[in-house]
């Protein structure tokens, strides 16, 4: 059958399920011997979407979109380290504008053969639900999606 994963990307957002989620992305490339991605998006459709509604002006978008840049750096640089851990060397990308659409687009320019998600966290209302990036990244993804969601057990491997 030959090696099931080549090309591994993880989906970073800078939660606790998302770190899990670099974690176990980190074991399964060491144990398939694949390739691994981790991104981190910048949500720049969403900040828009705040200034067209009011509730953010121009000038408090662009001091946020550079704190989640900051934020980008930090949690990629992170998965370097944890990866490094490991001796596996690990791609960092950073990309701007809807989440599910631009790791769509990356997941297809890669010939991903599997996109790694954090727990997706309860939603409360159908819009919410609608508007879930991690939602729509498993709806839309060109490959398979695995959804990590046991953090405990997974902190406790990975540290062991």
């Amino acid at each position: 059958m030959g090696v099931p994963f080549k090309d591994i990307v993880v989906y970073l957002d800078g939660s606790e399920s998302s770190m899990t989620a670099v974690m176990y992305g980190i074991k399964l490339a060491v144990e398939h011997g694949a390739k691994l991605t981790a991104v981190y998006v910048v949500n720049t459709k969403a900040l828009s979407e705040l200034v067209k509604a009011g509730i953010f002006v121009a000038i408090e978008r662009d001091e946020y979109q550079r704190d989640l840049q900051a934020d980008a750096d930090r949690y990629l640089r992170h998965a370097v380290k944890l990866a490094a851990l490991v001796q596996l060397e690990i791609e960092t990308v950073k990309l701007e504008g809807a989440t599910h659409v631009v790791v769509k687009q990356l997941l297809k320019e890669r010939h991903a053969d599997l996109l790694v998600l954090g727990g997706i966290t309860d939603i409360r209302s159908r819009r919410e639900e609608l508007s879930s990036e991690t939602d729509r990244m498993m709806r839309t993804s060109p490959c398979p999606v695995l959804v990590v969601r046991d953090d405990d057990d997974i902190w406790l491997e990975f540290e062991a």
